[in-house]
């Protein structure tokens, strides 16, 4: 059995089954990305709801493991070498949970690069774009009389919508035929402009096509279906 006791995490969230992978999450756009491909994969884990709303990425034994203090991490018993490896930030856990089973990533180096690409659009662009524009319109933000910070991001949002409407408009999938990474580091932001910041009226949601069928053809998937309700929120 894997001994997991060197890492401070375990004492604030024990293990019940030390062998598997131990994911520490909460469902949000990006907690959802490693509950979603953990489903597709068809990988063992455990998983341990970590709060946000009460704070409970600040705390010492979390901050062990990720001192950036978000969410998800993973600690898997079985990485590389056979050794424990601890991994936070969303789009590494995805690349490597895709790169150790050798699901939903391409084998072939071209195709590899091109859904890393696609990756790295959603962390460095589509999400955090996302995110702003989430807390000028439904959070604290919403409540400033000066909407041009709201508007700023509006605006680049449904330019980011414009390009994935782009890339989706001759595929059912971000890298073709094949379901990926891509789609999971996607598929949690993109439906919450809609359903959870009600932003579809702000974002012109009703003039797309390709974006809301490809939100439907992940939302049909089991795996996917399950992982966005993984961990069940309090």
């Amino acid at each position: 059995m894997a001994d997991l006791t060197a890492f401070p995490i375990t004492r604030q969230y024990p293990a019940k089954h030390p062998e598997r992978l131990q994911l520490y999450s909460f469902a949000t756009p990006n907690g959802v990305k490693a509950s979603i491909i953990l489903e597709e994969i068809g990988l063992p884990y455990e998983v341990h709801l970590v709060d946000i709303m009460q704070n409970q990425t600040w705390t010492p034994d979390y901050l062990s493991l990720n001192p950036n203090g978000k969410i998800p991490a993973i600690l898997d018993p079985d990485g590389p070498g056979g050794q424990p490896l601890a991994l936070w930030e969303s789009g590494a856990i995805l690349t490597y949970l895709a790169e150790k089973t050798g699901k939903l990533i391409p084998t072939d180096p071209a195709g590899r690069y091109e859904t890393l690409q696609w990756v790295f659009w959603q962390m460095a662009a589509l999400g955090p774009m996302t995110g702003q524009m989430g807390f000028f319109h439904k959070f604290a933000g919403k409540d400033w009389e000066d909407k041009r910070p709201r508007d700023r991001f509006v605006t680049e949002v449904k330019r980011l919508l414009g390009v994935l409407e782009g890339r989706l408009a001759d595929r059912p999938f971000v890298m073709g035929e094949d379901f990926t990474i891509a789609d999971v580091s996607l598929i949690g932001w993109v439906r919450a402009i809609p359903e959870f910041y009600g932003a579809a009226d702000l974002v012109d949601w009703a003039s797309l096509k390709a974006v809301p069928e490809w939100v439907a053809r992940c939302e049909a998937r089991p795996g996917v279906a399950r992982g966005l309700t993984i961990p069940a929120r309090p």
